[in-house]
């Protein structure tokens, strides 16, 4: 009896009443919980509680967890009960009588607000706008358009909020909680029909800008706007203020709406411009790139009070249309929510995408902090564990690129080979399809999300200097470069897992080439890379190494923070982890459409990661530049190409390795190869009809369908006889179709050579 008690209660359970998700958020915010707090109690996953949240699709928690969360909210409801509906608007008092609050009764309209014009409705209440703000969680989220507390009486800056439809789209963040930043990270810079210069910030609100002059601006937004974020971590420092002027602010500030040839190849201005003389005769200075699209304008910090104001100009071309899409041609305040969502998820931009992607890595890991008080009282400054420091080091003599300081003795015209230098790139690789493949229909091509993020996850990379080895034992917990002749590896007999298997060597791409080539003697790889070899099942001999005896997982903080920027953003899109795999296909379907803006910040955070890895090996940019001499970049300490040799040598072995065990499950190898996108034959159009799943489960090891960094979704399908034609057309039997797999559309061509 007692057995059917307990079903009994499980049924029940099972059913418990949990309310809307834009309920279950307001309590958990209300008391100052995070997704991850959460998921711990529950034992779920972050990604789950974060559907059940989510106000686009939520998903409904089921079994045993439901009655557990169902649990959670009614205590969390006792505690914090819905707030009542507000009421109708009273007149707002005359201005100098404020109300308790600090601000005026009624709509809570900042002081010296202007009524919206006619025919414009007022922003509407929401139902948390009387209840406490917590801490926000790392990741913001997306919640939609709400009046801003009342600003403090007396504030010249009078601000407003337009329609709400309008001025803040649904996933707009907030401004920050911090009274110092509340009007948000940043504002876009814009002059209405009436001649008034208007700041668009984020969640709707609009500040009316009463500087004259651009040195008036520079000085309003920092002593007015209440512009700028919070550090992101406990000895960094505090975001500056990103102001993003319009084509008609430019105008207004005496700067041009787009840049001469001559001054777009220059990244600048002149310095005789009369914008930039009149920031210098007010005191103001410029970073060395001087006034471009990515203007930094400050004045020396005086103990640790920042002056600095970061310009963003899209008419000269700061957001790259390939990683930003269309987002410079927005009106003011989309391009406020986009910007907006972006910087409180990753980071106020400090650049292009691969500017602030490697600025997120010194942010999260600040080379220095402060250190314990000395018998005086007084702490200095120290250098930051698990940091790169703040001195630049030079790389091994393998892993400088051409043209370094370090190889200026070599001769002018020498090539470097396999056995001098390291070559740890992405796949591109292609071969001929057999004549099974050709009986087949289709060619189904798969894309791992945001491959290089989670190549970075865990990997332990070097902090300080190398250290040079004559005839090492690898060890495959160091980081280095390592000189050691894989070519005996034979790809045909492999060990998976614990199982040595017999494959088809000449369908698979070498995992220690770029170009998937069989090694022909000893070259440098990266520790991850020779690691992959001595895990395949073969013994592995090094005659030198480059280690890193400092070292440890830097990129980890770095890679969450753009994971969960990635993983809210599509979850608004409709997108959500733990879905079966048939539901993600579905929601993948047209995801970019549901919110073109939301769309614009999935590409910039995707851009961020690749962008950044790049910008650990930066190449000379200019300059007057000549091979031999040091260029800008070396003087950094995030200057470490060993870093993104090492990334990249993850990245290829986690996909080889993935290529591996699905050939020896299933017989079926890849017809291509090009950085992340594998191309299969399959008999269907969907990676479902090559994928082994078995009742929803995929392959351990394998291929696994999903949102999350480093499982796959689809790319596109073609025909196989699409990609006969082509290669026939073009005379090239390896052309590598996976480039082309998307859309069908072959733009250019690449014969494999």
């Amino acid at each position: 009896m007692s057995e059917l008690f307990d079903a009994v209660d499980a049924l029940v359970a099972s059913r418990s009443p949990v309310p809307p998700a834009e309920e279950r958020k307001r309590l958990r915010t209300a008391h100052g919980l995070t997704l991850d707090e959460v998921a711990a109690a529950l034992r779920v996953r972050r990604a789950t509680v974060s559907g059940w949240e989510s106000t686009k699709k939520p998903t409904e928690p089921r079994g045993p967890e439901r009655e557990a969360y169902a649990r959670l909210l009614r205590q969390l409801a006792e505690l914090y009960p819905a707030p009542k509906e507000p009421t109708a608007p009273t007149p707002a008092t005359p201005t100098g009588d404020p109300s308790p609050a600090g601000g005026l009764p009624g709509e809570g309209t900042p002081a010296g607000a202007r009524t919206p014009p006619p025919g414009q409705a007022p922003a509407a209440l929401t139902a948390t706008e009387n209840t406490p703000t917590p801490t926000p969680a790392p990741v913001a989220a997306a919640p939609p358009a709400a009046i801003r507390p009342p600003s403090t009486a007396g504030r010249s800056t009078a601000s407003r909020r337009p329609d709400a439809r309008k001025a803040a789209p649904a996933g707009t963040p907030a401004g920050g909680t911090d009274p110092q930043f509340e009007n948000g990270p940043l504002a876009v810079v814009d002059v209405d029909t009436a001649g008034t210069v208007q700041a668009y910030g984020v969640g709707g609100l609009v500040l009316d800008v009463p500087a004259k002059s651009l040195p008036a601006l520079v000085d309003w937004t920092l002593r007015e706007a209440r512009l700028g974020g919070p550090k992101l971590s406990g000895p960094g420092k505090d975001a500056d203020p990103l102001l993003v002027l319009t084509e008609a602010a430019l105008e207004r500030y005496g700067l041009p709406a787009t840049l001469t040839e001559e001054e777009r190849l220059a990244g600048r201005i002149p310095e005789g411009h009369k914008a930039v003389k009149q920031l210098l005769r007010a005191e103001w200075k410029l970073t060395k790139r001087g006034f471009g699209p990515w203007a930094r304008i400050y004045r020396p910090a005086t103990g640790s009070e920042r002056s600095c104001v970061q310009l963003c100009i899209p008419s000269w071309n700061a957001l790259d249309t390939r990683h930003w899409a269309d987002a410079g041609q927005l009106p003011p305040a989309e391009l406020a929510r986009v910007l907006g969502v972006y910087a409180s998820r990753v980071m106020t931009p400090r650049g292009s995408t691969a500017v602030t992607g490697l600025e997120l890595m010194t942010a999260l890991h600040p080379p220095t902090r402060a250190s314990a008080p000395d018998t005086d009282g007084k702490r200095h400054s120290e250098h930051n564990p698990g940091s790169l420091g703040k001195d630049p080091v030079d790389p091994a003599p393998c892993e400088a690129p051409d043209g370094h300081p370090l190889l200026a003795d070599l001769p002018r015209f020498h090539v470097r080979g396999p056995a001098e230098k390291i070559f740890e790139e992405a796949y591109d690789w292609a071969r001929p399809l057999t004549d099974a493949e050709c009986t087949l229909r289709h060619l189904v091509g798969i894309d791992v999300n945001m491959a290089f993020a989670a190549g970075a996850n865990g990997l332990s990379v070097g902090l300080g200097e190398p250290t040079h080895l004559t005839n090492p034992v690898f060890d495959p917990k160091l980081p280095g470069s390592w000189l050691v002749d894989l070519s005996h590896v034979d790809l045909s007999r492999v060990k998976v897992g614990k199982e040595r298997v017999e494959l088809d060597g000449s369908l698979l791409p070498s995992p220690f080439t770029p170009k998937g080539d069989r090694p022909t003697g000893p070259a440098w790889y990266a520790t991850p890379t020779v690691a992959y070899a001595a895990e395949l099942g073969y013994e592995v001999r090094p005659r030198e190494a480059w280690v890193r005896r400092e070292n440890g997982r830097y990129l980890d903080g770095w890679y969450q923070r753009l994971r969960d920027a990635y993983l809210a953003t599509m979850a608004d899109l409709g997108v959500h982890a733990d879905t079966d795999p048939a539901d993600f296909l579905a929601a993948m379907n047209g995801y970019k459409e549901r919110d073109l803006e939301l769309a614009i910040v999935t590409t910039a955070i995707k851009a961020t990661v690749k962008g950044g890895i790049g910008k650990l090996r930066e190449r000379p940019r200019g300059e007057g530049w000549r091979p031999g001499e040091p260029w800008r970049a070396l003087s950094r300490p995030t200057w470490r190409p060993d870093i993104r040799a090492a990334v990249i040598s993850r990245t290829r072995t986690n996909l080889h390795r993935k290529i591996v065990k699905h050939a020896a499950f299933t017989g079926q190898y890849p017809v291509a190869v090009l950085s992340d996108c594998v191309v299969y034959a399959a008999g269907g159009e969907s990676p479902l009809d090559f994928l082994p799943y078995r009742e929803g489960k995929p392959l351990p090891g394998g291929f696994k369908l999903g949102v999350n960094p480093g499982l796959v979704k689809h790319e596109g399908t073609q025909s196989v006889l699409w990609g006969e034609e082509v290669r026939e057309r073009f005379d090239a039997p390896a052309l590598n179709l996976a480039r082309y797999i998307k859309d069908g559309t072959v733009t250019d061509v690449d014969n494999g050579e």
